[in-house]
């Protein structure tokens, strides 16, 4: 910023400036003065912006200066419409500019917009379109919680230091020149962005440089700043000419996706906030930081506070003994006096109800509610019971009649809103009141009676959550006269109830306050007294009369001084803003009680009135005066009316709370000298508890009024807000605490929460109460100043305390509410609240916006939102959401019901069309990120078959050459041996039988049917394909026969068999290059297929997908030769190939091993014996043939053990999803085999179908073993929910179970452990085969056995038994070191049935030796071991198996290659997203994966696009709860975007290839900051 000491100036020009800052710091020159001739002087010097001819760095100095006094300035607001002048402060505006040029100059974050659909923008046209209109809308529309405080400070702020002026007694003249210096008001543009500056970074040199939230290394990153050129309003780049990055995996890739997440990084490598030092450690060694205090921030250094206690309650002579009293003496005295005047919405008296008609009607009320109710002997209310008050807001007579007839009756009146709808917010936590105090009768009135809604047959309805009640109006034409005998009986105030006061908490729960008869009159007493009243004077009431303020005043106290009130409905106001400041003139009236709300309107309104004089006014009283922001209002207020007679000391701010009644008022005074305090408060203090007096330059300031002092006959101390309710020092914000016969006495039916509030006793310094009464908390935040005045800072319900320091909700929507556009909000309507995420609580804003603001706008507004709360609160939001106008929930007088906004919030349905999250820049409680450690070395940890003091953990299945059985396959080497020996012995048994869709069955094969189509494919391929043996020969089948009777003519041709998915006919462009590589990489040297498949791979589309001319010879199966080979092949060595099994993993790799005939042997007899499969055994299989076990099952085990497949393809289940089933009871099949995409369709299929089926004679009683074939971690809530569903049907809980293979063992486990036989194993006890570890502890690579149910638990299930054969240790991937038992590692294994290798066109021989040749580093070096890549433990378990051993169980836990490494932890995809899946109705499937250390979380949403972006701050927050990870993008997506492949996994890198290039139509697509 260009200074005098920067720039070149001539030294007349210096001593002028100097001259200047002089008279400024004397107060000779306002600031504006200052401000204009210190630019005058130096602007010639300035450099020119090139082409603007103007000084961009004085933004300030182009607003033309309005004086306060000017009324065009109003003038101009009323055209513009609508009110978002609330929490409106000039200062506070310029302060708000003030930090976003600041954090211009720091360099703009370059914040990447969120991607949309384009049916997503539309939608928040212009249907909620309502032209603004100059007065309010709904009643109390656009207010926090209810509380009206749109406030409008025009006029600029007189802040005095209120402490000198305290300590020196003077008083400065210059109080009534409304444009004194401006403490808080900008100085330069440059002072406040240099200062702007200083604040935010705070004390940043005392920290090292914040470490990088992208790259995890342990030394900072210096980051090339982008170069100032980006300016606030270009916050979105163009992505046209994305340069190409490298991604995670050295891929370049181009385009839209890619190059906002590169700009995301960028931005998140900016240095954040200062770390947090400590930590704590979260029951385990995730350490989550804790805020420490900052040595530096500010403390409260003044002495311990000094209770203070307010002037002597003056018993006056003629004070009536109670309430009731005084109305009975008016009403027989003076019976033609007016009490109360109500106004029609023309403005115009409508109805005058004099004290001799109150009198008479209330006693009317109390005889017929006592009377004629209920039966003589058995009245529905008695004396003290409650009952509810049911009046609109425009009714006020009946209202009061109402309420007095209860305290003549003795009942107990809780006034309540009128609830308009069923569903209204907050209307079923009124109902719980209503419920919680007993209330069986509601009083209303005639007109509001007919407008409840009805039910058909006419009745009212029971409300949501109401009790059942009866509806009793009180009009005095519906109610018989009471006898002459009877009369109230009318007793001196004492300790009964009077009356409840409702009040809604910060979470949306409603509490009653009981306040006591006698407390009523001592508080009308205390009133009386401090605002002068005297009978017969007339009050203005603008304020709601059924609780608050208006009661007090305008239904209370008014009627023990018999004064006249002019009640002012809000159905007036809207009409007509100036109507209480006409009737005021009108009436001569005394005294007038507003909101500031109601002082904007009236000088929104002003210009169109002529003859206006305040002068008869002795007091106004603002009722939200306590607010902070209302201080604006009441400046501006008397600028603009002290010209019509309003004399500055009227104006009255008071603090009330429901639980403390009125807190404090300012004092009506004749004293004009004598100014109201002031306090400009430094935020950054406010926000340590501190009262700190703020400097002229500072931005982030909060200008105080004062409330008066302490009423009458009450003491008045300050507290600290949490723990023991210590008095504050003098310097020190707290709560303030009220002890006083007039406050509340309890929360109605709540002991526990009425001792914590009404029951209170403050201590001294020594642990002391400072008194033996009990203190009320009042609920409101603040100090008591010098002379006893009370400053309120804001409520205890506002309250957000984030990383240690406290901020107010108010405070942060105003300065949400002055940055530019502040027409943005739609009406000012914006909510801010707080939710815990992470230990810590974190801010939300919700704002309303314009129907007509565009992308762009709502985007750039939100970033400057985000800035501006950053540069003067120093605290970041954690989430802001824009939503189309009108749609909040609203409180019953049009306010934004707030706990009702962030329940919506929180469970996903406030439907917002804009979201901006900041986890990464909120988020600084992480754990530290983990740094590995050394293992330990082999000679400390070896003993025996002990590693560090634990059992090894290893485990082996039976032993194949041990095991005696008649399996007379054995003397064979080879499986096409086993089939001619078949086909000789029992030619006619059926092997495979393949049902279609319908249930029936297609076509079947028997031992010597398959041998015999063997021996013709062989010869064809001999003769047409002229092969050699050992030349593959690629299978290109769908599930069936022909598949299996092609592989055994390839063996018995000698070519090497691989099995290929056909192509899907609907999604040629998709499959085809798949099946095109396996036919490449395998070396096939013909393909083999039926006459339907070789016509579609010769299509157009075919040749669209890949290049046709390259295919190897094809031949069609379907036309076979007639004669036999001359000779069936037999292999010279049985360690030769068999086949090769080609399969992609979840990781989007293609891989093809190879299996010896050996091997395949040797699979099928473990099989064989696991299964205990015979002959006269049949199976059932819905699996898809293509690899691993699936192929196994399918193809090969039938020959080797002679058993009957039931062959059913799971595709005919998308036509079917019974089939399966359907098929597995008829043929009484108790072994069956089928994938988690089977199940799943099953369970998503079948869940209603239950009851049909069972009638349909489905029956599951049979199955014994129901195995899932996988190669993942067992989906234990599938495998529950599947076994839940079936039960019904005769399926038993411990039939499912799950396999394991993978790669170079296709099958490790299978079959679960039986323990007897089912029959006499009763279900009672829990499945033995499940764990819960901590999520946590894994994270780590450890496994930490916790109970079910306990935080962070995690469910794994045993994989299957071991196979016999199979050996299994586990080790550690990282030093190949054997681990001890319960020890995460990989899962090795050693079996005469691994694969032999890799099949792989480049021969990459380490990679081929690693996984299938390892030793261990140390212990049994010797053994040859494979690895499978996945990580798992063994545990030994309790159970024994059959030979009496101990039973090992195997848990997978998931693959090494699928697990992510952030944060130096290891964390498995799964994991994430089964807790993203659980946070919302709608997500039906989530994917998860990471680009360059970013995770980006896909998820699919069932439901309307108008859902996309509720689900963005859902998944934010539940991956941070859940696993301590910052999520970097959240994709929302269509059902069936996220890729699967035919075991039902997930291919998560395929999405992630899509995603980078831009092919998945997202529906949304948020970059979290």
């Amino acid at each position: 910023m260009a200074d005098r000491d920067t720039l070149p100036l001539p030294l007349e020009v210096r001593d002028r400036l100097a001259e200047l800052e002089l008279e400024l710091s004397e107060g000779d020159i306002t600031q504006k003065g200052y401000e204009k001739k210190r630019s005058k002087l130096i602007g010639a010097f300035l450099p020119k912006a090139p082409g603007k001819g103007m000084d961009p760095s004085v933004p300030h100095e182009r607003r033309t200066p309005v004086t306060p006094g000017s009324s065009s300035r109003y003038h101009r607001r009323r055209s513009s419409g609508s009110r978002d002048e609330r929490y409106r402060s000039d200062v506070h505006t310029e302060a708000v500019q003030a930090a976003l040029a600041k954090q211009k100059e720091r360099g703009k974050m370059a914040v990447p917009m969120p991607s949309k659909r384009r049916s997503l923008v539309v939608q928040s046209s212009m249907d909620a379109y309502t032209p603004p209109d100059t007065s309010s809308g709904s009643e109390e529309e656009g207010s926090m919680q209810g509380e009206g405080t749109p406030t409008s400070s025009q006029g600029s702020i007189n802040m005095e230091n209120w402490i000198s002026r305290a300590i020196h007694g003077s008083t400065t003249s210059s109080t009534t020149s409304s444009s004194s210096t401006q403490s808080g008001g900008s100085g330069a543009a440059s002072r406040l962005a240099d200062v702007m500056g200083q604040t935010h970074l705070g004390k940043s040199e005392n920290h090292s440089t914040p470490p990088d939230v992208t790259s995890y290394t342990t030394d900072s990153i210096q980051v090339e700043r982008p170069q100032g050129s980006t300016t606030a309003s270009r916050a979105t780049p163009k992505y046209g000419n994305a340069e190409l990055m490298e991604t995670g995996d050295g891929v370049p890739v181009g385009g839209r996706v890619s190059a906002k997440i590169q700009q995301l990084v960028n931005t998140l490598k900016r240095p954040k906030r200062p770390p947090l030092r400590e930590f704590f450690v979260d029951d385990f060694e995730e350490l989550l930081e804790v805020q420490q205090p900052d040595p530096n921030q500010p403390k409260a250094e003044g002495a311990q506070m000094l209770a203070m206690r307010g002037e002597q309650l003056g018993v006056v002579t003629n004070w009536p003994p109670s309430l009731e009293a005084a109305l009975q003496r008016w009403g027989t005295i003076s019976p033609k006096a007016p009490c109360l005047t109500t106004m029609d919405t023309n403005g115009k008296p409508l109805y005058i109800l004099t004290y001799g008609k109150l009198w008479v009607r209330s006693m009317k009320v109390a005889y017929n509610i006592l009377h004629k109710l209920g039966s003589k002997q058995e009245p529905m209310v008695r004396p003290g019971d409650r009952v509810a008050l049911v009046f609109p807001n425009n009714d006020p007579a009946a209202f009061m009649v109402a309420f007095y007839g209860c305290l003549l009756a003795e009942l107990v009146p809780v006034p309540i809103e009128v609830p308009l709808t069923r569903k209204d917010a907050g209307s079923q936590q009124i109902g719980f009141l209503l419920g919680s105090c007993g209330v069986t009768v509601a009083l209303t009135s005639d007109a509001c009676h007919k407008g409840l809604p009805k039910s058909t047959t006419g009745e009212i309805p029971q409300f949501k959550g109401w009790p059942k009640l009866l509806w009793f109006v009180t009009e005095s034409k519906h109610l018989s006269k009471p006898p002459r005998d009877w009369f109230p009986h009318i007793k001196d105030a004492n300790n009964d109830t009077a009356y409840i006061e409702y009040k809604t908490c910060k979470d949306g729960s409603v509490l009653g306050v009981t306040v006591m008869r006698l407390a009523l009159l001592t508080h009308c007493q205390a009133l009386t007294q401090s605002c002068g009243y005297t009978e017969a004077e007339t009050i203005v009431n603008v304020l709601d009369f059924k609780k608050d303020v208006g009661l007090w005043h305008g239904i209370l106290t008014s009627v023990m001084n018999m004064m006249h009130v002019i009640s002012i409905p809000y159905s007036l106001m809207k009409v007509n803003p100036l109507s209480w400041i006409q009737k005021v003139c009108q009436y001569k009236a005394k005294v007038a009680c507003v909101k500031s709300r109601d002082m904007h309107w009236a000088l929104v309104a002003h210009k169109d009135q002529r003859d206006i004089n305040l002068s008869s006014l002795r007091m106004l009283v603002v009722a939200d005066g306590s607010n902070p922001w209302s201080i604006s209002s009441c400046d501006a207020f008397l600028n603009v009316f002290q010209s019509k007679g309003l004399k500055p000391e009227v104006i009255c701010p008071c603090a009330s709370s429901p639980e403390a009644l009125t807190v404090a008022i300012r004092r009506p005074t004749d004293d004009s000298n004598q100014p109201p305090g002031r306090g400009v408060l430094s935020m950054q203090g406010l926000s340590h508890g501190v009262i700190r007096v703020d400097s002229e330059e500072k931005l982030s300031v909060l200008t105080l009024q004062d409330v008066g002092t302490a009423m009458p006959g009450a003491l008045m101390c300050v507290v600290k807000p949490d723990g023991v309710p210590q008095l504050c020092k003098t310097d020190e914000i707290g709560e303030l605490c009220v002890c006083s016969v007039a406050t509340g006495t309890s929360y109605y039916g709540l002991s526990g929460m009425t001792k914590n509030t009404f029951e209170v006793f403050p201590m001294n310094s020594v642990g002391a109460p400072i008194s033996e009464y009990p203190f009320t908390r009042t609920g409101l935040l603040g100090f008591v100043g010098p002379g006893g005045l009370c400053f309120i800072a804001g409520k205890m319900d506002g309250l957000m305390v984030v990383g240690g320091r406290r901020h107010n909700a108010d405070d942060i929507v105003a300065t949400a509410l002055a940055v530019e556009p502040m027409k943005f909000v739609y009406r000012g309507r914006i909510a801010v609240f707080s939710i815990t995420v992470l230990h810590d609580e974190r801010i939300v804003v919700v704002a309303e916006q314009r129907p007509d603001s565009t992308e762009e706008d709502s985007f750039q507004w939100m970033s400057r939102v985000l800035q501006a709360i950053d540069g003067i609160h120093q605290v970041g939001v954690y989430c802001l959401a824009l939503v189309p106008s009108n749609t909040l929930p609203k409180t019953p007088l049009g306010g934004i019901h707030l706990s009702e906004s962030k329940q919506l919030f929180l469970e996903g349905s406030l439907h917002p069309c804009n979201v901006l999250m900041c986890p990464h820049t909120c988020v600084t409680n992480l754990p530290k990120p983990r740094q590995k450690q050394p293992e330990i070395g082999p000679a400390s940890v070896m003993v025996g078959n002990l590693v560090s003091g634990k059992r090894i953990a290893q485990a082996s299945g039976r032993d194949l050459g041990q095991m005696e059985d008649n399996d007379q396959a054995r003397k064979f080497l080879f499986l096409s041996e086993v089939l001619q020996w078949r086909a000789q012995t029992t030619p006619d048994h059926v092997l495979y039988t393949l049902l279609n869709s319908r249930g029936t069955i297609a076509s079947s094969l028997s031992c010597v049917q398959l041998h015999k189509r063997a021996e013709k494919i062989a010869t064809m391929l001999a003769e047409r394909g002229h092969l050699q043996d050992g030349d593959h020969v690629a299978l290109v089948y769908p599930p069936g026969i022909d598949l299996i009777a092609a592989f055994y003519g390839c063996l018995y041709a000698g070519c090497v068999p691989i099995t290929v998915r056909p192509p899907h006919p609907q999604n040629i462009a998709t499959t085809l290059p798949t099946v095109k590589m396996i036919v490449e990489v395998s070396r096939s040297a013909c393909m083999m297929t039926t006459a339907v498949i070789c016509k579609l791979l010769r299509s157009k589309e075919a040749s669209a997908a890949v290049d046709v001319r390259t295919w190897p010879p094809v031949l069609d199966t379907d036309d076979l030769p007639k004669k036999k080979p001359p000779l069936l092949y037999k292999p010279s060595n049985p360690d030769t190939l068999a086949y090769l099994d080609f399969s992609v993993s979840t990781t989007g790799m293609l891989a093809g091993v190879k299996m010896s005939h050996t091997a395949t042997s040797a699979f099928c007899r473990s099989i064989k014996l696991q299964c205990e499969l015979y002959p006269s055994r049949e199976v059932a299989i819905c699996l898809d043939p293509y690899c691993g076990l699936g192929f196994v099952i399918w193809c090969l085990c039938s020959v080797y053990s002679g058993h009957q497949s039931i062959l059913i393809p799971p595709s005919e289940l998308e036509v079917n999803p019974a089939l399966w089933l359907l098929a597995v009871s008829q043929y009484k099949v108790r072994d069956t085999f089928c994938s988690y995409s089977v199940m799943e369709l099953c369970t998503k299929g079948l869940g209603l179908q239950t009851e049909s089926l069972k009638s349909r004679g489905l029956d599951l009683s049979r199955v014994r073993t129901c195995v899932v074939v996988a190669e993942e971690r067992p989906r234990i809530a599938l495998t529950q929910s599947f076994s839940k569903l079936f039960k019904d049907l005769g399926l038993h809980p411990r039939a499912v179970s799950t396999s394991f293979g993978c790669r170079v063992n296709l099958a490790i486990c299978l079959q679960p452990h039986r323990l007897g036989k089912l029959a006499d194993q009763g279900t009672s006890g829990p499945d033995p085969t499940t764990v819960y570890v901590d999520m946590r502890a894994l994270r780590h690579d450890r496994v930490r056995l916790v109970e079910r149910g306990s935080p962070h638990s995690l469910p794994l299930m045993e994989s299957g038994k071991i196979l016999p054969g199979v050996r299994i240790i586990i080790a550690n991937p990282e030093t190949k070191g054997p681990l001890g038992d319960s020890h995460l590692g990989e899962i090795w294994v050693c079996s005469g049935h691994n694969a032999s290798g890799y099949f792989t066109v480049y021969g990459d021989e380490a990679l081929q030796s690693d996984h299938f040749n390892s030793r261990l580093s140390f212990g049994d070096t010797q053994t040859i071991w494979a690895r499978t890549g996945y990580l798992g433990f063994l545990r030994r378990t309790e159970l024994t198996d059959a030979s009496g051993e101990r039973h090992d169980a195997l848990y997978v836990v998931g693959a090494l290659d699928e697990a992510m490494e952030l944060r130096g932890m290891r964390y498995h995809p799964i994991d994430i997203e089964t807790s993203v899946i659980r946070t919302h109705k709608s997500i039906t499937e989530c994917a998860v994966f990471t680009w360059t250390n970013l995770l980006v979380v896909v998820v699919e949403l069932d439901g309307s696009e108008q859902e996309a972006l509720d689900l963005v701050p859902l998944v934010t927050n539940v991956v941070l709860e859940e696993h301590y990870l910052i999520v970097g993008v959240v994709v929302v997506v269509d059902i069936g975007v996220i890729p699967i492949n035919s075991r039902g996994e997930k291919q998560r890198m395929h999405l992630r290839d899509g995603f980078l290039a831009d092919q998945l139509d997202p529906i949304y697509v948020a970059y979290n900051m």
